[in-house]
């Protein structure tokens, strides 16, 4: 394969896809020549336009709802749904016909994530979609984008780099890392959104970055997307003269972005409504959500404007004049975000959970207390000690600090395009900060929200090449697995189990660690568990590392695997003597194997939401 010409950033986001490129050729150390792709798209039927972003939609009309060629683009004139902005337009009106919020499918354990499940509540005559199919075609949509406007340089052959939420676990990130390469990403990265976020920041400071933060600083990534609320720190270290960043921690998954936010808004019209005499039904209320969305990215995006019009259809009715109208206006919009979900919370408080009833819908597990300031001080409080162990790092806590004290703060997300919203945080942090007698933090300004991280991923291709600076990382957490001790059967108790660790906080894409000095049994030929353990705040273990006993807050178990690995002639049940060997590959997944004691066979056991992983 041919070296690539072009570092390719795509941010594969919730609501909205965007592609940004540098000529790898044509730029020089911090000097680079960078582009965005307008993405041609459908925005009505038969009609073509190019834009910036690709909304993440997909629309699945019925055989007989469009003429022949309506849904054609550039590349093909053959297909079956749309992608993009007439997806999103067209779905607001026939919500059960739109696949929406894919990427938090994705990242959905309790789902069969290969399924058809999408549009989840469709009826039975609605064709549907698996997440990892939904990625897929946004991913292929943005590939024949990139070939049709740049024939000379196949997609195929070069550097692509796909972001992801930090908090994406093991599975979500191979899952993602599956749908690239079936895209045709043949050289994948995955990085990141607020490692991205940064790298964009720097990037467009044509080296400036240099005077806006110093030794011993702690940046505060906040990154509030569609579909995740996603923290991360990372702490500026002088190593020989020279400037380095590290990063050293982010946050829990937390399903919480633009997606409660919509919801939040369709109740607060409907409940206008309802004060009218109006009631909408379950259908209405999708169907002015999907409004509220775009309602609010307008009034977001356009500081002029002080109201949007809703109209949602009445069921059965063909004429505009039968349509419910209201609108959402820019008061309703701020006072539903800003205390619903940015309260002035203290730093002592926490996420509050909430009784929940036996029986529940099937749908994504979104996170119990909508307020995002309350959980970004449960992230800092945990950090604490996230730069106690960091080399080089001159910065030091005061005596009974309760929480790690950010420096200056770079927010990312569409969220944050209003200033009430940034500025609340940033209040919110500054006022923590106070209590402790530290010095307000700064914001670190000049970031595009909604490109950022297309063209921080775009500029991490090129800074893996040598040039520009690196955020230095590796895994966001330490992984562990379960070994179960060998122990007489005992009525009613469960053997106890230890956790492994397999690959430790920081390990390097691309590296590889052999657990060579210790020996376990591997059950061949029948079905057995796998169970995985995440750690964001054990920074000491390392490889080999066999925890007895651990908090409930130190370890978060993940994904379990149900697999039978083969038993290459043994018995089934036999237990082979293995060494394991764990790998972080290149798109930043991780990869276990297990060596028998003798014999040429391998195992591999990868975090696959399938659970058959097995070679």
């Amino acid at each position: 394969m041919s070296a690539p010409r072009f570092s390719i950033g795509i941010d594969l986001g919730t609501t909205h896809c965007a592609l940004s490129y540098i000529d790898l050729a044509g730029s020089d150390g911090e000097q680079v020549t960078q582009d965005v792709l307008p993405i041609p798209q459908l925005t009505a039927p038969g009609s073509l336009e190019a834009r910036g972003l690709l909304p993440s939609f997909i629309y699945l009309p019925h055989a007989d709802e469009l003429a022949p060629g309506d849904l054609a683009l550039p590349w093909t004139a053959e297909l079956d749904h749309a992608v993009g902005e007439m997806a999103r337009s067209r779905g607001a009106g026939t919500p059960i016909r739109l696949v929406s919020s894919a990427k938090s499918w994705l990242c959905h354990a309790g789902v069969d994530r290969r399924a058809a499940i999408l549009p989840n509540d469709a009826p039975p005559e609605v064709t549907r979609v698996s997440p990892l199919e939904a990625s897929l075609r946004y991913l292929s949509h943005l590939r024949a984008a990139w070939e049709y406007a740049q024939p000379q340089a196949p997609f195929a052959e070069q550097e692509v780099v796909v972001t992801i939420p930090a908090s994406f676990d093991p599975a979500a990130r191979e899952l993602t890392a599956e749908a690239a390469r079936a895209a045709g990403c043949a050289q994948l990265i995955l990085l990141e959104e607020p490692q991205a976020a940064l790298y964009s920041w720097i990037q467009q400071s044509a080296g400036a970055w240099r005077k806006a933060v110093r030794p011993g600083d702690i940046i505060l990534v906040v990154d509030v997307g569609g579909g995740t609320s996603d923290f991360s720190l990372i702490a500026v270290v002088e190593t020989a003269g020279n400037l380095e960043l590290h990063r050293v921690a982010v946050g829990e998954h937390i399903l919480l972005g633009g997606d409660n936010m919509d919801l939040a808004l369709a109740y607060a019209v409907a409940g206008k409504l309802a004060a009218q005499g109006t009631r909408l039904d379950a259908w209405q209320l999708r169907t002015l959500t999907h409004a509220c969305r775009s309602a609010k990215e307008t009034l977001l995006a356009k500081a002029d404007v002080e109201s949007v019009p809703l109209v949602i259809a009445s069921r059965g009715s063909k004429l505009i004049g039968g349509s419910i109208r209201s609108e959402l206006t820019r008061a309703e919009l701020t006072a539903t975000l800003l205390d619903g979900f940015f309260p002035a919370a203290a730093i002592g408080d926490r996420p509050q959970g909430r009784g929940r009833a036996g029986l529940t819908q099937l749908g994504l597990p979104y996170a119990q207390d909508a307020a995002i300031t309350r959980h970004l001080a449960a992230f800092l409080a945990r950090q604490r000690t996230a730069t106690d162990d960091l080399a080089g790092f001159s910065a030091q806590l005061p005596d009974g600090a309760t929480f790690l004290h950010p420096t200056a703060v770079l927010f990312n997300g569409g969220v944050f395009k209003s200033e009430l919203l940034a500025e609340r945080t940033l209040a919110t942090i500054n006022a923590w900060l106070s209590s402790e007698q530290a010095a307000p933090a700064r914001r670190l300004a000049g970031a595009d929200l909604d490109l950022a991280v297309a063209r921080g991923a775009a500029y991490y291709g090129y800074v893996r090449r040598g040039q520009g600076v690196r955020i230095r990382g590796g895994t966001a957490r330490s992984y562990y697995v379960a070994v179960e001790s060998a122990m007489p059967a005992v009525p009613g108790l469960q053997p106890p189990v230890q956790a492994l660790c397999l690959a430790p906080f920081g390990m390097e894409e691309g590296s590889e660690a052999a657990l060579s000095t210790q020996e376990f049994g591997l059950v061949v030929g029948e079905q057995v568990r796998f169970r995985f353990f995440g750690s964001s705040v054990r920074r000491l273990d390392q490889v080999g590392t066999l925890l007895e006993e651990w908090a409930p807050e130190e370890l978060q178990e993940l994904d379990e695997i149900h697999t039978t690995l083969p038993s290459e002639g043994r018995a089934p049940g036999a237990v082979v003597r293995v060494r394991l060997h764990a790998r972080v590959t290149e798109a930043g997944t991780l990869e276990l194997e297990a060596l028998p004691h003798d014999g040429a066979e391998r195992w591999k056991v990868e975090f696959d939401v399938r659970g058959a992983a097995a070679e």
